[in-house]
């Protein structure tokens, strides 16, 4: 029996409990809705699935600072727990993994490739950094239109940041002073290329100085610290004050994509080591310690949370794919065939 050690402050950035709930809630369906793709995968039932167990706490704590109905989220492809604290259903997870014509896309996109206008939600290009200017042009419309308290997040990982288009993205917000956040969920790995052979710096978000933007760290595997940075940083933009760039510093602890085996640039030995930062039972404990949670209270929220994904996983599964017919849909204006 897990004995709790009552903590009796914490800086909780205004959170309330049930915020603290609700994080912990978005974090356990993020790490089930993933495992259950690769599971999928491995029984042959989908083609592709991607990772992002280790970025629960950055992911949770940054879609609590976003203000649904206002601002603009503009992710990458491993940002599922941003786009189910936002407010995506499980079920609209699934039809995507299955690629079914009631998915977002009609069944066309990769998984997680999604697009959401009542939930400000862009979709986005696997093409990497390619976000970040769609993000910063979505900012610019909000300056042109003069629309206060609105704000553009936009997030990548570390590998981003190394391309062209980043670079042009972050050096036209900074001028143009844009309301967008631009946060950075580094887990050290660009698919196979660790940090050291990217960049010579340590700190990602020491590079905003050469922008004449802000920049701040926080750690990735807290969700609460998160929230706050992220909040700030949001607030700054929709305020007029522009852009900053905020780097947390996680981990990704399983392969890039079912289609990587991460054995051939890691070791065993590495990972497991990363492990004992686990950001999910890390957040676990942190609720029972402070009472926020008890026992009994986190069996039945991880049983509600198995049951939702079940459930999600079971009707769209049984939804039919998307017809040969529709191939040519919302593709081409006036007739469908491409060749008039």
């Amino acid at each position: 029996m897990y004995a709790p050690r009552v903590v009796t402050h914490f800086e909780r950035f205004g959170l309330s409990d049930e915020q603290l709930r609700g994080m912990l809630h978005t974090m356990l369906m993020q790490r089930t809705l993933e495992n259950r793709g690769f599971q999928l995968n491995r029984q042959g039932k989908i083609p592709f699935a991607s990772a992002s167990e280790g970025h629960e706490a950055v992911q949770a704590g940054a879609a609590m600072a976003f203000e649904r109905g206002r601002d603009i989220l503009v992710p990458y492809y491993r940002d599922l727990g941003l786009d189910l604290g936002i407010g995506l259903t499980p079920y609209e997870v699934l039809l995507s993994l299955f690629a079914r014509a009631a998915d977002h896309s009609g069944g066309r996109q990769f998984p997680h490739h999604y697009a959401s206008k009542k939930l400000g939600r862009f979709t986005i290009s696997s093409i990497i950094a390619a976000q970040t200017a769609h993000a910063v042009g979505a900012a610019y419309a909000i300056k042109l239109r003069e629309e206060r308290g609105r704000a553009v997040l936009t997030t990548f990982g570390d590998g981003a940041t190394s391309e062209g288009e980043w670079h042009e993205a972050v050096n036209f917000a900074a001028i143009h002073k844009l309301p967008v956040v631009l946060l950075c969920e580094n887990n050290e790995w660009a698919i196979s290329t660790p940090q050291s052979k990217q960049m010579a710096v340590r700190d990602i978000y020491k590079k905003a100085a050469g922008y004449g933007i802000p920049g701040a760290l926080v750690d990735g595997f807290d969700p609460i610290a998160c929230y706050g940075a992220v909040r700030a940083a949001m607030q700054r933009a929709r305020s007029g004050d522009g852009p900053t760039l905020v780097e947390a510093k996680c981990y990704r602890f399983l392969s890039h994509t079912t289609d990587d085996d991460d054995r051939t640039y890691r070791t065993r030995e590495e990972v497991e080591e990363r492990r004992k930062d686990d950001p999910v039972p890390k957040f676990e404990r942190f609720l029972l310690e402070n009472a926020i949670l008890s026992s009994a209270d986190l069996e039945d929220l991880r049983a509600q949370v198995l049951a939702e994904a079940n459930d999600a996983t079971d009707r769209a599964e049984l939804m039919p794919y998307p017809l040969p017919s529709d191939l040519y849909a919302q593709v081409h204006a006036g007739p469908w065939e491409p060749w008039q």
